[in-house]
């Protein structure tokens, strides 16, 4: 089985075991998926992930965090897709739920929060919203 979008694809993973409440979820592993799961674990919208090599391309093992028997993470939504790609200017980065959201942003500096963007002035390509 090909993959078009290795990002969807995992945004609806998360999606769908956060809506059954699963504590864990295995999702593939690359470069930009490690990236971004460093990123949800230093905003706390996952309790942890480790990475488990295999004879293929490695697997990411995820830890969902839970609040109150609610998860973390509401939504998880991709932006940018192969087919209509979004990119942003550094000074018109989105914010997300008026700043209670989180953007995720492909730069020259590497895959970083849209207030991270803001901040070093850069722009890039809009992966996803997560709130």
């Amino acid at each position: 089985m090909s993959r078009t979008d290795l990002i969807a694809d995992v945004f609806t993973i998360i999606r769908n075991a956060t809506r059954i409440k699963k504590d864990t979820v295995d999702l593939p592993a690359s470069g930009n998926i490690k990236s971004i799961m460093a990123i949800l674990k230093k905003n706390e919208y996952i309790d942890n992930f480790k990475l488990i090599e295999d004879k293929k391309q490695g697997i990411v093992r995820v830890y969902l965090k839970y609040i109150a028997g609610k998860s973390a993470i509401r939504n998880i939504k991709r932006i940018s897709k192969p087919g209509l790609r979004v990119y942003v200017r550094g000074k018109k980065v989105p914010t997300v739920l008026r700043g209670r959201g989180l953007a995720i942003v492909s730069t020259s500096k590497g895959v970083i929060t849209d207030k991270e963007a803001r901040e070093l002035g850069v722009g890039g390509e809009v992966i996803g919203y997560i709130w």
